[in-house]
């Protein structure tokens, strides 16, 4: 998580400041503080109300407010940051930082800081090619700006081409590798695997489980949070992709372990996928019809285990290697004897019986074995089991 760092946003004009209030939602939920400026032309759009309810922080607006000015509030807010972020960053908002103009509280407060500065255009196709525009982008690339985007599409007023704003997971997802480059896993690199895999049948017809991919997703977000560079390789699953991480999309347990292998080397494998221990030996290439009472016969194969191979990988073997074995009895003894099959580092055990809601619910049960013994974790959210892995893998590699 990001708690304890510190981001100011500002929302000048435009239509695009709809797009600040999820990117506020999206901070937050990394555990960031944000304190929010909305500009006179921002609030023609957003409300302050609005933007405060979701940052849970004053809204500030006002150059000259008593209160603020008082204790010099432009230079506070300037200074208690780790980082400011305009979203979206008008066209007369980004001349006047251009030529050093102060005539409101955004700009007093860029003009002011020493902190790094994102800006993340949204404008009009015609404004964004004016040739002002790009000189004033070229000058504050110059000074160190970053500058984000804008993605190409139809606009609010009827045009089409460059300008739009980026999407929110996006401009998290730099924020994120932002922090991530001073962050404890700087630097290392994670294979995750999440969600079920689909074995098909026929055409229209598969076999799977009932993982939810929950608890793989909130893995691979928390070690990018930490600064890895994060690959996820995900089955089917209805859960977002995490920002700040490369996602790729696959069904079988082949293309996963494809997948996997094409992404060694890596420092960390988390192998928290459900994945089907068997497929059709032969899938039929039309759909198998009910002719008679008589069910077909299906004849399956083994699936390749991906666990026991990244854990065998020779030179590409990851530092550390992580499996997950999800049981319905004898969970500990189950547990223990697949680690040392498989040759995993760390093996984290859970309990998926039907009573239990492991599989699809939010919260987890781990019993975590590894060579030194086993720890019983208490019940928590499947975020929390992400973050309290991820606290033990940065402790793993400190000690190295």
């Amino acid at each position: 998580m990001l708690h304890g760092k510190r981001v100011l946003l500002i929302i000048s004009g435009g239509i695009a400041a709809y797009k600040s209030l999820e990117l506020i939602r999206i901070m937050k939920k990394t555990g960031l503080t944000v304190r929010c400026i909305l500009t006179k032309g921002g609030a023609e759009f957003v409300t302050p109300l609005a933007v405060s309810s979701l940052s849970e922080n004053k809204v500030y607006k006002d150059l000259f407010s008593l209160t603020d000015e008082a204790e010099m509030g432009h230079i506070r807010l300037s200074r208690e940051t780790d980082l400011i972020v305009i979203a979206p960053a008008s066209a007369d908002l980004l001349a006047k930082m251009a030529q050093g103009i102060a005539d409101d509280l955004a700009s007093t407060t860029l003009l002011a800081t020493n902190k790094p500065v994102m800006a993340v255009p949204a404008m009009n196709v015609r404004m964004w090619e004016n040739a002002a525009t790009q000189e004033n982008l070229n000058t504050l690339h110059k000074r160190g700006i970053k500058i984000i985007g804008p993605d190409e599409g139809d606009m609010a007023c009827g045009e089409f081409g460059p300008g739009r704003m980026v999407e929110p997971e996006e401009i998290s997802a730099e924020i994120i590798k932002y922090f991530g480059d001073n962050s404890p896993l700087a630097g290392k690199k994670a294979l995750v695997t999440s969600g079920p895999t689909q074995e098909p049948i026929d055409p229209v017809r598969f076999i799977s489980n009932r993982s939810s991919g929950k608890q793989g997703h909130a893995i691979a977000a928390a070690l990018a949070r930490q600064g890895a560079i994060t690959k996820l390789v995900s089955g089917p699953t209805n859960q977002p992709d995490p920002a700040g991480v490369e996602v790729e999309h696959i069904e079988t347990a082949q293309e996963m372990l494809n997948a996997c292998q094409a992404a060694l080397p890596v420092d960390i494998a988390v192998c928290a996928a459900a994945v089907s221990d068997w497929h059709i030996n032969e899938e039929a290439k039309t759909k198998i019809k009910k002719t008679n009472d008589t069910p077909p016969t299906l004849r399956m194969a083994t699936n390749p285990d991906i666990l026991a191979t990244l854990s065998s990988a020779g030179k590409n073997r990851p530092t550390l290697v992580i499996g997950f074995a999800a049981e319905t009895d004898n969970i500990v003894a189950n547990a223990k004897n697949k680690r040392d099959k498989k040759g995993c580092d760390w093996l984290l055990a859970n309990d998926v019986s039907a009573e239990s809601g492991t599989f699809g619910g939010s919260k987890n049960t781990i019993h975590f074995i590894n060579d030194s013994g086993i720890e019983d974790w208490p019940e928590m959210t499947k975020k929390e089991v992400a973050e309290t892995l991820s606290e033990k893998i940065i402790r793993c590699f400190n000690e190295k």
